[in-house]
């Protein structure tokens, strides 16, 4: 079985700076995207940032600039790294994995991390 496990998720002021990570774990052959997603109460779920196995990167346009994506491919981690936090991105933070593990394929979001940013 693969699992994501995340951490990271905290309260914090308004232009402060915090940093998710997802660690993929079980039997794992290759992890293609890894993604950060968030929920808002009351809204859908949305997509924060992604990065394939080759390095690209991709953002939302809310906050490009302000947020970072990045992978340890040795380690099965990605990161968010997100600066300038704005009360709007308070939310529920799901890490999403997908790529092959022994057995197939795997498509697997996280358990979530709370972010609560303050005015």
């Amino acid at each position: 079985q693969v699992q994501l496990v995340e951490s990271g998720g905290d309260l914090v002021q308004a232009g402060g700076s915090l940093r998710l990570s997802c660690t993929a774990s079980g039997n794992i052959k290759s992890i293609n995207t890894m993604a950060w997603y968030r929920q808002a109460p009351g809204k859908q779920r949305e997509l924060v940032a992604t990065t394939t196995g080759g390095g690209r990167t991709n953002y939302a346009d809310s906050v490009k600039g302000r947020f970072t994506i990045s992978r340890d491919n040795a380690k099965n981690t990605v990161y968010l790294q997100m600066n300038s936090l704005k009360p709007d991105d308070t939310a529920v933070y799901y890490c999403y994995a997908d790529g092959w593990k022994i057995d197939g394929l795997f498509g697997l979001w996280g358990q979530g991390t709370q972010v609560t940013v303050s005015s």
